[in-house]
């Protein structure tokens, strides 16, 4: 090797220069040296020469393992093969960095580079500023100015009528100046473009190539391109601006949550793929707004009726709730209650449990809708804004992975392009997707087998928190609040997040594992698998216990003498007189709030100790380092999966804002203020902890948008049962309408009509407490017959009445809320009529700029006689005016 040790030489020509031993010099020292020499700033993004701008920079540690050099050798291919492809490499010598270590190659691609992979990557260039203003501000927009920012962060950069850029028309497009022409984020995409593809060696007969098979083998160490510079202070002359540090100020500082988005500036920094996720979770936080407000009445509507609820009024008196008896919860161990022992939880219980319920689970199924839909009006403009119209999916995307052509030994015609490419067989395939779903299904049957565990917990820990409490006299005045009822929901919801948090963890590992065992054939099938196993899963994990409580427990329970038992041992749980909305909501506050406590804590937390101990272990300021690429290295890697986590965390989370809001009112506002604050943190760790994403193209949220569709019609349903089963309404509304006898009060009496008669003598030995007591009859939630008819036990008529209103009210409340979501849908354009007029301008423009290029170039280069070049300026016209036609 010889380049790398240009550094070491030109360093101890330094120093021999400065006429002191060597040794008196430690390796900061000689660094400081050569920044004299060089005159060169620690933030410089080009190369020794000052002139060429660094695109991407790869990093290697010298190996004293056996096979130190194979990966030598590989190394030296692999650098050789990238100058053949005309990018210029200059290496920086362990000696030179902070470590002593570690060797940096800087990669630069020239002019020539550039513009041969701008055209085969299809990347559209500026022909001309465009003529279309932008769009007239809303009314009342002067009150929103608090939350604008300024026009030339907003907008950094006028807007062009674009075209593909092309090397055979380079006098068409605004090249004021090569070295700038294309941004730093298009450089950095075709430069690891062409890092991807790029050979290294041959083994067993396959041709081995891509810097990920590098990465992964450890050959080099990382491969990232540059930040502009520090995030803390902007860029001196005559380096370019610093949008890092434009970024920093204007976007990564938690004092402007309230602040709208640079989003142009984002997409230029970091590409459309990341800049789309940010408009996404930015348009998704101002739409949650809409919901937190009337969620939060609700709420204040149920916390200002609280006290004037006749059934917590009946639950409370003394001589109403205090003189029923009821049936022991548990066997033998638990003893007989009074029903005002429960009167704190059935207050609390009509917070959420109210006739606001209703409304505001049909309000949300408008909301989701209206969202979805002016989400693709808001994603169409925005493919007019950032010039993706004729988008086709990113190549880079639909390129086959390295992974699978190294893989592949058979060659198959494409019917497209007519060309041989790698095939793989089904039957390789095959054994693999076995295992996939395999794992799948047996991670999934776990998260049900815990869900199962946690449900054991709770039936076997109930008797124990009830006999302790009772016997425990320091605890009688705290009985009011922590009813066992609400001590062992509690204490099962935090169990089961952290078992939550548990198989996550464990899942993550295997699903990407399993993934790569598939050999997806592009980067593009690689994600849609993923994504399919990662959310099947987390939808498993995350919503069973709530899907449990809400449609299953307290629902196949029996009646005294004849409950029914979980593997014959355990008494199947029982919901508060109340219902179980109250634990529906306790189950999903704990397993969504801390879902997000702890999200946020991680992705804040998680790399800022990581780069710290990095820093540590080097015993130095990353910030404070000779180089650029130094700086930069010591930052965490963000990896070609971490969009992926970010929309798996926010999909997650608007499962939990839809599918069960009609229990929790309050989750839009909990996961708007966690949204706020989401945007901050990933903006700051993006831009402080993070090394420079590889920018990529994308003109939607792709897969994810099907997941909230099909999220958006299951949440429908899901409410529309919960309000049915889980919540109280629909039988308080058959008591007031069909069996109330009180019409000055007409719920009166309800709490006493809800509960059936048990008489006691009917218990079976092994399941009633042993003492005697003074009372012979004790009730229970159910509508059954009493002791002393002839049918005792079984469902009586307002049964069947009941659940007939619930069947009714589940297909009245779907019908009318897919009614309005189909009418929503077809009345709403999916692109607006200003974004398809402005599209059919630049469309005839670029046609016109492109037309009457060609004639000129005709002019100057065609030697024609008058005649030939009237005849081509006619076929021209011709072509235009096609084109206006067309659009």
């Amino acid at each position: 090797m010889s380049e790398p040790s240009l550094g070491s030489r030109e360093t101890s020509l330094l120093i021999s220069e400065e006429r002191s031993p060597a040794k008196r010099y430690n390796l900061f020292l000689r660094r400081r040296l050569m920044f004299k020499k060089h005159k060169q700033s620690k933030d410089s993004i080009f190369f020794r020469d000052g002139i060429r701008q660094i695109d991407f920079v790869l990093s290697y540690v010298d190996d004293v393992k056996k096979d130190a050099d194979l990966k030598a050798e590989r190394r030296k291919e692999f650098e050789y093969n990238l100058r053949k492809t005309g990018l210029e490499l200059e290496i920086e010598d362990k000696m030179n960095s902070e470590d002593g270590r570690t060797y940096f190659v800087k990669i630069h691609a020239p002019w020539e580079v550039l513009a041969t992979y701008a055209e085969v990557l299809g990347i559209k260039m500026p022909i001309k500023e465009s003529d279309i203003p932008r769009p007239e501000k809303i009314p009342f927009s002067y009150m929103l100015g608090p939350l604008k920012l300024p026009r030339n962060v907003k907008h950094p950069h006028p807007e062009y009528f674009t075209a593909q850029f092309t090397r055979h028309r380079q006098e068409l497009f605004l090249i004021d100046d090569k070295s700038s022409f294309f941004p730093s984020s298009s450089r950095n995409r075709i430069v690891y473009y062409i890092l991807s593809r790029c050979p290294f060696g041959v083994e067993e007969g396959k041709k081995k190539f891509g810097i990920e098979r590098l990465l992964t083998s450890h050959i080099y160490s990382s491969a990232y391109p540059l930040h502009d510079g520090q995030y803390w202070k902007p860029s001196e002359p005559p380096h370019p601006v610093n949008e890092r540090y434009m970024l920093c100020q204007n976007w990564a500082r938690f004092s402007y949550f309230y602040k709208e988005q640079p989003l142009d500036l984002i997409r230029n920094y970091y590409g459309e793929k990341i800049g789309i996720y940010f408009v996404f979770l930015g348009f998704y936080t101002e739409m949650l707004l809409f919901a937190a407000v009337v969620g939060l009445a609700c709420f204040i509507y149920g916390l200002l009726s609280m006290h004037g609820s006749s059934r917590s009024a009946e639950i409370c008196d003394p001589e109403t709730g205090g003189q029923m008896i009821m049936c022991p919860l548990c066997d033998l161990v638990c003893d007989f209650w009074r029903l005002n022992s429960t009167c704190l939880a059935s207050k609390v219980s009509h917070l959420f449990d109210n006739e606001s319920t209703v409304f505001f689970a049909i309000f949300m199924g408008i909301w989701v809708t209206l969202f979805l839909e002016f989400w693709k009006q808001r994603q169409a403009r925005l493919e007019y804004e950032w010039d993706l119209v004729d988008f086709e999916e990113e190549q880079q995307q639909l390129q086959l992975r390295p992974e699978f052509e190294a893989m592949c030994k058979h060659r198959k015609m494409n019917p497209v392009t007519k060309e041989l490419e790698p095939h793989m067989p089904l039957y390789r395939r095959v054994p693999w997707y076995f295992l996939s779903g395999a794992t799948v299904t047996l991670w999934m049957a776990l998260v049900i087998a815990s869900m199962v565990a946690v449900i054991v917990y709770r039936l076997s820990v109930f008797a124990t928190f009830a006999s302790f409490m009772e016997s425990e006299a320091s605890l009688k005045h705290v009985k009011s609040v922590l009813t066992p009822q609400i001590t062992t929901s509690l204490t099962g919801s935090c169990l089961n997040f952290i078992v939550i948090l548990i198989l996550n963890f464990f899942y993550e590992k295997i699903s990407a594992w399993i993934t790569k065992m598939e050999i997806p054939r592009t980067y593009q099938e690689y994600e849609s698998s993923l994504t399919l196993k990662m959310f099947l899963f987390q939808f498993v994990n995350f919503y069973s216990s709530c899907f449990y409580v809400a449609f299953f427990k307290g629902k196949f329970v029996g009646y005294p003498g004849e409950y029914t038992y979980l593997f014959n041992v355990w008494r199947s749980e029982e919901c508060d007189p109340g219902g179980c909305l109250i634990e529906l909501t306790t189950q999903l506050t704990i397993i969504m709030t801390g879902k997000q406590i702890f999200g946020n804590i991680k992705e804040a937390i998680y790399p800022f100790i990581l780069n710290w101990w990095r820093r540590r272990k080097a015993r130095t300021n990353s910030e404070k380092l000779y180089s650029r690429w130094e700086q930069d290295h010591d930052l965490e890697s963000f990896g070609s999966l971490g969009l992926f986590y970010e929309y798996l965390e926010t999909v997650i989370q608007f499962g939990f804002v839809t599918l069960f809001v009609a229990s929790f009112p309050l989750a839009p506002l909990l996961a708007l203020l966690n949204n706020t604050i989401e945007i901050r943190v990933d903006a700051w760790k993006l831009t402080t902890q993070y090394r420079r994403p590889v920018a990529a193209k994308a003109h939607s949220i792709g897969v994810w948008q099907d997941i909230l569709y099909g999220m958006a019609v299951l949440s429908v349903a899901s409410n529309a049962f919960i309000v049915a089963f889980t919540s109280d309404i629909i039988p308080r509304l058959v008591y007031y309408y069909a069996y109330s006898t009180n019409t000055s009060e007409p719920l009166k009496g309800y709490v006493n009509n809800s509960l059936s008669v048990f008489l006691i003598a009917d218990f079976p030995n092994y399941t009633v407490p042993s003492e005697r007591r003074d009372f012979t009859t004790c009730r229970y939630r159910d509508y059954r017959y009493p002791p002393d008819h002839d049918q005792k036990y079984a469902h009586n008529m307002q049964y069947w009445h009941v659940l007939a209103a619930k069947m009714t009210f589940i297909i009245v409340m779907e019908h009318i809320v897919f009614l309005v979501k189909f009418l929503l849908a077809w009345m709403i354009p999916d692109v607006p009529k200003d974004v398809v007029e402005r599209i059919k301008r630049e469309k005839l423009m670029t046609v016109k700029i492109l037309h009457d290029f060609e004639l000129n170039k005709l002019k100057e280069n065609l030697q024609m006689d008058s005649n030939e070049f009237a005849k081509e300026v006619m076929i021209q016209e011709n072509k235009v005016q096609l084109a206006k036609s067309t659009i």
